[in-house]
């Protein structure tokens, strides 16, 4: 690091090279100005840039080549990174310095946080947390050449990643020849295996494609550890995926059609994180063949199909810290739950009912026991009553009821849950209207983002005074019936952020109107689809 960058094929194709330590001591954006008026405006914004570019070239060479490589992977990925896919792609580059007695995952996320700190990352949660490269600091990252040739002379040697966004596009002639450390493909156009698995180097490769399997040749990578497919189509894996004996990370996303993962992935022993999920981050869930106890190193496991047996096997994944589990039924209730119960690691826990659709009732919650270190907590079916554990999980920072369907309101149990976030309540609640006994004074005293969808939903009367201290995002979607937006509203001062998905006429003039009181002091108030 630093980065250079060259851009092939009328802008579908990007290929960053990590510049040799010591060839340029700072990276200028190389521009070409039209006019002297456009000089002007450069000069502006390259002096207005001047303390961020300052601040970059500070940065000790860990930080900065993890945030160079953040500007990779998020250049083409307009809905941003979750933490977790960062931390993962970082690791699989190497770039995360190994600490004694520290997991290194939790290394990589203190270095996220520490950039997050320094405002060189920004963190958003809009239904899941995601990281972007500041734009102060986007312009510090890169070094553009315009000459294929400079590019590989500066890039000579040094690590190449390259986002390709139509496969059909030519390549440049030296491709094979250059050392491709990520690959990022969006094609339509059918990939050329035979290239990709020649890269013999290679260790992230994200493929989103309309292809129905892999070839065999997929295991001749032996030095991948990271693997993502977003390919709607996939139908199987190959058995030489076992090859893969590097692999840390196998993201199956949206792939919807691949019933089975093949016994073979219980081969790579160094598997971390297997995840299985759906763009909207819901999928129906995968089957996993017996065996998956074998995967002794697992911290991730997401999207898959619980049951007899396999419910059972959790328990031996002691390293586990985050798992998404489906078709959880009462069938093997007991076995599951005695599992997640030893599971003293985990920190991410969702239950997902046995039918997404209609969605029906998750079995008997009392009898279980989360474990302690509990921080996320996502619950996606129909819920008798509250459970009655759930005011004890005190480290929970982020809460999910989806479909839950309570008859009583949820907030009485949850405002004075001491580290709440994040709270999403989906469908969650039948009732039409919210009072003001929905927070007390200082209820949800850390809550920064509430997210509200309901059908049924027509009024919001009132906020008392003092409720919702923290509060920054107010969202709400599917409430197509909601006429009107709570009194005290305008109390809060922190709220920065207030989304409406489907927004009613007679809110809308009343938010134009008499009532624009409640919002004037958002910086940012949007909706999607106005309703008449």
């Amino acid at each position: 690091m630093p980065l250079c960058l060259h851009l092939y094929s009328n802008d579908l194709s990007y290929f960053y090279g990590e510049m040799p330590s010591g060839t340029r001591t700072t990276t200028e954006t190389i521009v070409i100005p039209s006019s002297r008026a456009q000089q002007d405006e450069d000069k502006g914004q390259t002096s207005s840039l001047a303390p961020f570019k300052s601040n970059y070239e500070k940065l000790p060479h860990y930080l900065k080549s993890c945030l160079d490589y953040c500007y990779v992977v998020s250049k083409k990925c307009s809905r941003g990174m979750t933490k977790g896919e960062v931390v993962r792609l970082l690791l699989a580059q190497g770039l995360i310095p190994e600490k004694p007695g520290e997991i290194m995952e939790d290394t990589a996320e203190n270095i996220i946080n520490e950039l997050i700190g320094l405002e060189m990352l920004h963190e958003c949660y809009p239904f899941k947390t995601e990281i972007k490269v500041s734009e102060f600091y986007e312009k510090s990252c890169l070094l553009e050449v315009e000459e294929e040739q400079d590019f590989v002379s500066k890039a000579a040697d040094s690590p190449i990643h390259a986002c390709i966004i139509d496969f059909g596009e030519d390549l440049p002639p030296n491709f094979k020849s250059l050392l491709i450390r990520s690959l990022i493909i969006e094609s339509y156009s059918p990939p050329r295996w035979q290239t990709i698995c020649g890269l013999q180097f290679l260790l992230v490769l994200k493929l989103m494609s309309l292809v129905e399997y892999l070839p065999d040749e997929v295991g001749d990578l032996v030095h991948l550890k990271y693997l993502c497919l977003n390919c709607k189509d996939m139908k199987t894996l190959p058995p030489t995926i076992a090859n893969l004996q590097k692999l840390q990370t196998l993201h199956l996303a949206s792939c919807s059609k691949l019933f089975q993962v093949p016994v073979e992935i219980y081969n790579i022993k160094q598997l971390r994180h297997l995840l299985v999920v759906g763009p909207d981050g819901y999928i129906d869930g995968i089957r996993v063949p017996r065996g998956i106890g074998t995967l002794a190193n697992l911290q991730t496991c997401t999207g898959i199909c619980s049951g007899p047996g396999i419910a059972s096997e959790l328990s031996s994944l002691t390293q586990l810290r985050k798992l998404y589990v489906h078709e959880v039924s009462d069938d093997h209730a007991g076995e599951l739950f005695a599992s997640i119960i030893k599971l003293e690691n985990l920190v991410s826990l969702k239950l997902v009912a046995e039918e997404n659709r209609p969605v029906t009732l998750l079995p008997e919650l009392e009898p279980f026991s989360p474990p302690p270190h509990l921080q996320e907590l996502i619950l996606r079916g129909g819920l008798v009553e509250m459970p009655n554990w759930l005011p004890s999980v005190e480290n929970l920072t982020i809460l999910e009821l989806c479909y839950s369907n309570l008859l009583e309101e949820p907030s009485s149990v949850l405002q004075y849950l001491p580290k709440l976030k994040h709270l999403v309540l989906w469908e969650a609640y039948k009732a039409k209207l919210i009072g003001k006994k929905f927070c007390d004074v200082g209820g949800f005293p850390e809550l920064e983002t509430l997210i509200i969808s309901s059908k049924n939903l027509v009024d919001w009367t009132e906020i008392v005074n003092g409720a919702f201290p923290s509060l920054r995002c107010l969202r709400f979607y599917g409430c197509r019936k909601l006429r009107f937006l709570p009194e005290g509203l305008q109390n809060i001062s922190t709220i920065q952020e207030l989304f409406v998905f489907y927004l009613h006429a007679d809110l809308a003039r009343r938010l134009n109107g008499k009532e624009n009181y409640k919002i004037k002091h958002i910086s940012k108030f949007h909706w999607f689809l106005e309703i008449f």
